[in-house]
């Protein structure tokens, strides 16, 4: 399966963002897929992921309350709905499917939990 992340951007601290995720080579009705970013100089960090069936999400701590996993799995695609954005979430975001349908928060945190990668995309917020 190949994904494909969008919707980065330039937004101001306070404004918001919405990431897409499109899958293609097959459907990703049975995989969970997350969220990660890393900024320049930093390691690849969790940010979110979600069930193959939507009913669980796992955020990190520092994007609770501010940003929205959601999926469309007939669509094949995952949305991140990023609110009141700060200077720190400047990152290139990158989502990857899981080869399982869900797991624990401390399994989803994990970057070798997932087994396919998207290219990314880059937000940048500015103070």
């Amino acid at each position: 399966v190949q994904l494909q992340a969008s919707g980065g951007g330039l937004a101001q601290a306070g404004g918001s963002l919405r990431l897409s995720c499109a899958a293609s080579g097959r459907t990703l009705s049975r995989n969970a897929i997350g969220w990660f970013r890393q900024a320049p100089g930093k390691e690849r960090e969790f940010v979110s992921v979600i069930s193959w069936s939507g009913d669980t999400t796992y955020y990190a701590d520092s994007v609770k309350g501010r940003f929205t996993i959601s999926r469309d799995n007939a669509k094949s695609t995952v949305n991140l709905q990023m609110d009141s954005l700060k200077p720190e979430d400047t990152a290139v975001y990158f989502c990857t499917a899981a080869p399982r349908e869900s797991g624990s928060r401390f399994w989803a945190a994990r970057l070798d939990s997932y087994d396919y990668w998207g290219q990314g995309t880059q937000v940048t917020v500015s103070s």
